[in-house]
Parts: C-alpha cells; structure tokens; sequence
C-alpha cells in the first residue's frame, strides 16, 4: 500500500488551496497516509507582460508541473482544468475531476464602488471573455490583465480598472464570495471548458487506489464534453472558443462558442442528448458551429 504521496502545485494561494482540498480528500480517505504539496513557479506566473496567447497559450501552467511528474519528484499534479492543455501526454493521465464548484464569470467592482466608470476599462484576461463583453458592455473599454487573483484584486482597488472579469470559482474557494457584485449567466457569457473543476493527473502505471471516490460522475461528463469541443476546435487559450455542460441524470446539455478568425464573426449554439455521449455530443455541436459560422449563418 502507498503511505506517502507528494502534489505538486503552482504556487499562488488559490493553486495551494486547490491542492488542499485533495491532500485533505486523500488523507480522509487513508488515515495514515502522508501527503506533501511541492510548490513551484510556472513559466504562466512568470511571465505577466504579455497575453497568453503571444506566449505560448496554456501549456505554459503546466509545464514545470508535468516535469516534476516524469521525475518523479512528484506523484500527482493538481490543475484547474481551465488551465490545462487540451492535449495531455500519454504517460501523465488526467485520473480525476473534483465535484463542480461554481462555474459562471462575475463582475467584481473597486472596494466600495457600486458600479462601473465609464473612464477606466474593465479588466479581463482572456479573448473568450473579451468577445462577449462587447456584447455585454459595447460602451466600455475593455484591457487585459494578467496575474493571480490577489494580483488583480490589488490593481483593481488601486484604480486602475472600473470592473475585472473572474471566475466565481476562484473567488469562493479564497473566501472572497463578497466581492462579487454580478454573476453571468451561461447564456450571457459562455464559461471557459473546465471551469470550476480542478483535475488531478498521475503518472501512468502507478498505484493510485488511494484517491477511489475522489471523481465527481457529472464534472467528469460534462469536462470531457467541454473538452472534447474545445479540442475539436484546436482551442487553447488563444482562440476564444467556449464550451459549457450541464448533466442532469442521464441527460447533457451543452453550450458553445464559435469564433471564426478569417471573418472575425462569432456565435453560439447549444446541444442536447444521452450524457454516456456527452464527448461525442461534443464535437457534434463543434462541427456544426464551425460549420453554419463558415457559411454566414
């Protein structure tokens, strides 16, 4: 039986938590068990001066983690599947999804502000969401921001933006649940794939029994079915796609983004069926967004 295990995690306090959360899953679960959390610096949270899809897109989160992995340094990895590539190498398998936290974006304002100045921009650091602001927002400008959560609150407070765009998820696990002021619907603004999920990854042809019951049956559906879409599409974080799955029993339903960057035009679309083919449904609802895009309709 395994008695010790290390996880490795991105360093910033939302990516320790997050990696918490399992270790305090794992020991629960094996009383007796040691769990360590090696931290590290990615080349994502090194890099801030630029907009991920001029670096190198998502990858650049999970490099050094993945390094550590193949090492041997460490057992499991914990992400937020938000950040991970859609291409995972064979020998580091995705093994669980955590149950759904909170999955929609929100609308946070300065410390004591009510509501948006039309002067300052809002802050957001992804295309998907910056596509479908514009819709939200036209009269507002909209800049990028990179950095982690604390960071941003901090640039946000100090004046520099009217508003910022987060995950609510990363906002509830950290306790700041409070700050925020407006929750999106999915119809509004479709989520990132993945998030609000975390996923936790291994090293292929080890013994990982002691994680059993850690996978959550519907975030499982629904995260490969984003997935699925997202991949179909060749979507990282430099093209704005989208995709969003509810399960509900043996049903799915599925939301998703289409941006086409030979036209600059985007629309969405949704699809429905048995949530045993969730993937599949998946790619279907890719295809076709691509394909009525395409054509103009």
């Amino acid at each position: 039986m395994t008695t010790k295990a290390i996880i490795g995690s991105r360093e910033s306090q939302l990516a320790v938590l997050q990696s918490e959360m399992v270790k305090a899953y794992i020991e629960q679960q094996n009383p007796g068990m040691e769990i360590e959390i090696l931290t590290m610096k990615t080349t994502g949270d090194i890099i801030l001066d630029r907009t991920l899809d001029k670096v190198g897109g998502k990858g650049l989160f999970v490099k050094e983690l993945d390094r550590a992995l193949m090492d041997g340094r460490s057992n499991l990895s914990v992400h937020s599947l938000k950040d991970m590539p859609m291409e995972v190498p064979e020998e580091l398998p995705l093994l669980a999804f955590s149950k759904r936290e909170d999955p929609r974006d929100v609308l946070v304002f300065p410390e004591g502000m009510t509501k948006l100045d039309p002067a300052k921009p809002l802050g957001c650091s992804s295309l998907r969401r910056i596509l479908q602001l514009k819709k939200l927002y036209p009269d507002m400008e909209v800049k990028s921001i990179r950095g982690n959560l604390q960071t941003r609150l901090r640039k946000l407070d100090d004046g520099e933006y009217s508003g910022l765009i987060l995950a609510a998820a990363g906002l509830k696990r950290l306790g700041l649940e409070k700050r925020i002021n407006r929750y999106f619907t999915p119809d509004e603004m479709i989520p990132a794939a993945g998030q609000g999920i975390l996923a936790v990854q291994g090293r292929k042809n080890q013994d990982y029994s002691y994680l059993d019951g850690y996978c959550d049956r519907d975030a499982w559906i629904a995260g490969s079915a984003e997935r699925a879409y997202v991949k179909y599409l060749d979507g990282g974080c430099s093209s704005p796609v989208a995709a969003f799955a509810e399960v509900n029993g043996d049903e799915i339903f599925i939301r998703g983004l289409y941006y086409s960057e030979a036209t600059g035009k985007w629309i969405t679309g949704q699809i429905k069926g048995a949530a045993d083919n969730g993937a599949e449904l998946g790619v279907t609802l890719a295809k076709q967004l691509k394909d009525d895009c395409e054509r103009g309709e």
